[in-house]
């Protein structure tokens, strides 16, 4: 499925299920992507920081990708995490994306070594000219240990298959500046917020919507609040805004994608345990978490969804 105009809506970061023995979970994984488009997501982004895309192989990130495209067929665009700090590696993964059937690709900023304003260029240049697919920039500082400078997104927004950003840096004024520097590339280029909290003051400056964590456990509440600002109806969008604003929190009281496999499992949605290093939730943070989404009436759902194998 082919991207259709300017990004826009809600795209869940999707969690990575596991079975006990630690293996992928692909049933429960389509299972999770029926959840999510059935809510009203604009589209699904398999692979990525959410999904502990650090901890998946390169076999693991293929199969997953296959059957987020196979899932979804057709009724959203799927985007692929394929970010690598090695280029080479963010290139093989972003071809096979574009293989697979993906709509666009999204890659991670190269993390721990750390590459300069002309490492960033290059980096993503190189994918954009050897992978003829719409490319996503991920910006997360907290993540990677290096900011994409608003300069240097602008620079790589004037790249014909560079159509946008997911924008986590945590910082409102940031996201305004590359909206700013951006503008004339309106049509072609897109920000995304990458912190579901920043979500209604980074649209209020121009973005378009989330890529969001907490869709993977509540997508029609978020796609409802995103709807309601693109509308215009802002009064609306905020009141579903602060219903939401304490689960919101709660998803990141440890950190990502502990808090949400934790309410997924919660919900009875696939999701399984973590990859170590990563570990369970402390159980004083998953009682806080379990009175959030209870007052939320999160809890009501109780989904148990089933595909066909």
């Amino acid at each position: 499925m082919k991207l259709k105009g300017e990004l826009k809506g809600v795209y869940p970061a999707l969690i990575t299920p596991f079975k006990k023995n630690g293996e992928v979970d692909i049933a429960g994984f389509r299972n999770n992507i029926d959840y999510v488009i059935g809510g009203g997501v604009s589209g699904i982004v398999p692979c990525g920081c959410t999904g502990e895309a650090a901890t998946l192989s390169f076999d693991e990130q293929k199969r997953l990708l296959e059957a987020a495209v196979d899932q979804a067929n057709g009724r959203v665009p799927v985007i692929g995490g394929s970010g690598s700090n090695n280029t080479r590696e963010a290139v093989e993964l972003t071809q096979y994306a574009k293989d697979a059937g993906a709509s666009a690709a999204m890659l991670i900023t190269p993390y721990y070594n750390k590459p300069g304003d002309a490492g960033q260029i290059l980096h993503y240049t190189t994918v954009a000219e050897k992978v003829d697919i719409p490319i996503i920039l991920y910006n997360v500082p907290s993540r990677t240990g290096i900011n994409m400078k608003p300069s240097i997104v602008a620079q790589l927004a004037k790249i014909d298959n560079i159509v946008g950003i997911k924008e986590a840096s945590g910082s409102p004024a940031q996201t305004a500046e590359i909206i700013e520097l951006t503008r004339d590339n309106r049509k072609k280029f897109t920000v995304l917020s990458g912190d579901d909290n920043l979500t209604i003051p980074i649209m209020s400056y121009g973005g378009m919507g989330v890529v969001s964590v907490a869709a993977n456990v509540l997508p029609e509440e978020v796609s409802h609040m995103v709807g309601y600002y693109l509308k215009g109806d802002q009064k609306k969008a905020l009141e579903v805004y602060y219903r939401l604003a304490p689960i919101m929190r709660g998803l990141f009281i440890e950190t990502n994608p502990i808090p949400v496999k934790a309410a997924a499992n919660m919900m009875g949605l696939a999701a399984g345990p973590l990859r170590a290093p990563l570990t369970t939730m402390a159980p004083e943070n998953q009682k806080k978490l379990q009175a959030m989404m209870e007052k939320l009436g999160v809890m009501k759902k109780k989904i148990a969804v089933k595909v066909k194998k």
